[in-house]
């Protein structure tokens, strides 16, 4: 495995349950074939991205007619090198899968930061899990936003937390690469490039991706979209 690039910390400024053989460049997400979306009844609307009463939190339904269909978690074909548990992060694509048996994987959309996400990849595993989890702003964070002073000893877990309902925390060698999945109070900001943070995706995604794997994990963030063998 390549080693991971690190030495930073993920932050966001402000801080839903479906989602490599031969790596080629110049992948999109129209190389895959879906499986199966979600279903959507007469109304358009579908259960998996509606209102969640969670930990105490309403976590409010996603507004499906503001959101590109593509971004909705997805099974899609997936033949890859990595084992059934695998999270893979495609950074380029704005893209998470978590690989599945016989071929196929969970596709989920993600944000991801301009900076933060573009300095990590390579091998990590699951080392910490966290349900709303604490927020808490880096010295160089606070320098260059001075509200955020008054959130150096953590911001609790909430709506209007940054790191939204769950949190994964990536590892290695036993170490805290700083580098986090997780849940976001900003749904406009999935499938794209924003101004800071980790791998962000819709509340409703991670609190699925959350109860599918469990600690130690493995994942592999790529930076340059793989083609995947179908």
């Amino acid at each position: 495995m390549p080693r991971l690039s690190t030495g930073f910390s993920c932050i966001t400024r402000r801080a839903v349950v479906f989602g490599v053989g031969t790596l080629l460049a110049g992948c999109s997400v129209s190389d895959f074939d879906v499986i199966e979306q979600g279903r959507f009844g007469n109304s358009g609307f579908d259960s998996r991205y509606g209102e969640v009463v969670d930990g105490g939190f309403r976590i409010p339904a996603v507004d499906l007619a503001e959101i590109d269909q593509s971004l909705l978690r997805s099974v899609v074909q997936y033949n890859s090198p990595y084992r059934p548990g695998t999270i893979v992060v495609d950074v380029e694509s704005r893209r998470l899968y978590l690989v599945l048996e016989k071929g196929s994987a969970i596709r989920y959309a993600v944000g991801v930061g301009r900076e933060e996400a573009l300095n990590f990849r390579g091998a990590a595993v699951i080392g910490r899990k966290s349900e709303w989890p604490t927020w808490t702003p880096t010295e160089s964070m606070i320098h260059r936003i001075p509200k955020y002073a008054r959130y150096a000893g953590g911001m609790p877990g909430g709506i209007g937390n940054p790191l939204g309902a769950r949190a994964l925390y990536l590892y290695r060698d036993g170490q805290d690469t700083y580098f986090r999945i997780h849940g976001t109070n900003e749904p406009e900001s999935i499938g794209k490039a924003v101004s800071s943070g980790c791998i962000r995706m819709l509340n409703q995604d991670v609190i699925d991706l959350y109860t599918r794997v469990p600690m130690g994990a493995p994942v592999v963030v790529l930076q340059q979209s793989a083609k995947i063998s179908g």
